[in-house]
């Protein structure tokens, strides 16, 4: 496909997903390891859950009071709205997406997030994480939770995020990433994409992309085998669970510029 259609394929996803409020996964399946999404105990916007993260880039301490903090595919909102309470006053979290209904799911819960914690510190733009909309060396650390895998352009990402951060700045992203090819019946299938599982790069390709942005520091923090069998409870990809078996993994990455 074509990077316009797989951007649309994508969009239409999940603006189904936010037209719902919930992702296209039951509650017993998700893309991660466990079959289950990462949910925050006493989230400020609980309605910012949508169950589609796999992983947790905000577990491992690495906000400080002050900084600026820039979320890859923000969705609804849920890790822009925990890392603006990291920052706190000072600081500031911006959530970029290129889906419409998202960002306008997530406006709304910002009015919630203001209502319940005082902070006014968060900023949603809209805007394809391959051509960012933030400025150059603006940004202190970028996190991303099962997102840079949907994009046409991996590559082109990592530069974006090398491109936004200050010097010394971080990059802390969790996302699938595959063990072994895809068998071929899976490669091209255009729902295993919306659901993190055909556009994700092998292992050693996605780490390198990140190394060959610029990046000298590249760490991973946490590695899961992926259950691709959970994958939304999809009849298309329970068809080929068997192939897709320790295919996949759920990794968070540490990358210092």
């Amino acid at each position: 496909m074509s990077n316009d259609k797989t951007h649309k394929l994508v969009r239409d996803a999940y603006a189904e997903v936010a037209r719902k409020q919930s992702s296209c996964c039951g509650t017993n399946s998700s893309c991660c390891s466990d079959g289950k999404p990462y949910v925050v105990p006493d989230h400020p916007v609980p309605e910012a859950e949508l169950g589609l993260s796999c992983g947790n880039p905000l577990a491992f301490g690495y906000l400080d009071k002050g900084d600026v903090v820039l979320d890859l595919g923000s969705g609804a909102g849920k890790d822009v709205f925990l890392a603006a309470q990291k920052v706190g006053d000072a600081g500031k979290a911006i959530g970029v997406d290129m889906t419409p209904e998202m960002l306008v799911l997530a406006r709304k819960n910002a009015v919630k997030f203001f209502t319940t914690t005082g902070l006014a510190n968060v900023e949603f733009r809209e805007g394809h994480i391959e051509d960012l909309p933030v400025e150059d060396a603006s940004v202190d650390v970028v996190i991303s939770n099962c997102v840079i895998n949907l994009s046409p352009d991996k590559p082109r990402v990592f530069r974006e995020v090398f491109r936004v951060l200050k010097p010394d700045g971080q990059m802390i992203v969790s996302d699938i990433v595959l063990n072994r090819p895809l068998p071929e019946s899976a490669r091209n299938d255009a729902d295993l994409y919306a659901a993190c599982i055909a556009g994700a790069l092998l292992r050693d390709e996605y780490l390198q992309a990140v190394r060959d942005a610029g990046f000298e520091k590249v760490e991973i923090l946490s590695d899961h085998t992926y259950r691709a069998s959970h994958a939304c409870d999809d009849p298309i990809t329970g068809s080929v669970s068997d192939s897709l078996a320790g295919v996949a993994a759920s990794i968070t990455v540490l990358a210092k510029k």
